[in-house]
């Protein structure tokens, strides 16, 4: 540098009042400030996983839509739960929470009336609107998509039905689990899904008291008592 071209009073050296370079923007997960991040991020994802799952059914739902549900950026969605396969998982799970105390309604009293208490409860959860929204979903993404049953497969089998026939005293006690829970189903489709009059209408009490005698001898070869 010459005497011409170094500072003086009248000339300050202006290069020490610039701000410094910005830092390259690194790749990958966007930082949590960016993404939306923080606490309650992840039970917000999966608020918007179960409504994006309701609304649009697993083929059209994506992990674009959930992140927009939940105010996040994408790549959260994918720090958080993986593929989408993995976060209807978790939504799912979330979801189908209520249904797994059936476990628990069969052991509350004797087998010879597990039958009727099993089909109350599993019938009064798809009365209540609260716990039969996000159910139908669950259902309708299983009936539609060979992926999403199989999601709902492992859950059911694997957190409900073996445990239930872990309880009975019977002869192919898995075999009759999934008899029972398929005469349940069948009643939920055609009251719920397809809702076929006059079972759509017919009241809970009377479905119950009629549904009950099947169910209970598909558990446990016995007519209830």
């Amino acid at each position: 540098m010459t005497s011409e071209d170094q500072p003086t009073e009248d000339q300050p050296d202006e290069s020490q009042d610039r701000p410094p370079a910005a830092a390259p923007r690194r790749r990958g997960r966007p930082a949590r400030t960016d993404a939306g991040g923080g606490p309650g991020a992840r039970e917000r994802i999966l608020t918007a996983a179960r409504a994006e799952f309701a609304e649009r059914g697993y083929d059209k739902a994506s992990i674009r839509g959930i992140a927009r549900g939940a105010g996040v950026d994408p790549a959260l969605v994918h720090h958080y739960f993986g593929p989408k396969e993995q976060i209807f998982a978790a939504a799912v799970e979330t979801a189908f929470a209520p249904a797994l105390d059936a476990q628990a309604v069969v052991v509350q009293g004797s087998l010879d009336s597990a039958g009727e208490r099993l089909t109350r409860f599993v019938l009064g959860l798809w009365e209540d609107p609260v716990t039969r929204e996000p159910l139908l979903a669950i259902v309708r993404s299983a009936v539609a998509n060979e992926a999403a049953a199989a999601v709902f497969r492992d859950l059911v089998y694997t957190r409900l039905m073996s445990r239930i026939a872990a309880e009975l005293k019977a002869p192919d006690a898995q075999l009759r689990s999934e008899l029972a829970a398929a005469h349940l189903v069948g009643v939920i489709m055609l009251r719920h899904v397809i809702k076929i009059e006059p079972m759509a209408s017919t009241d809970l009490d009377q479905v119950v008291a009629m549904v009950a005698p099947a169910v209970q001898r598909h558990m446990t070869g016995a007519p209830a008592r």
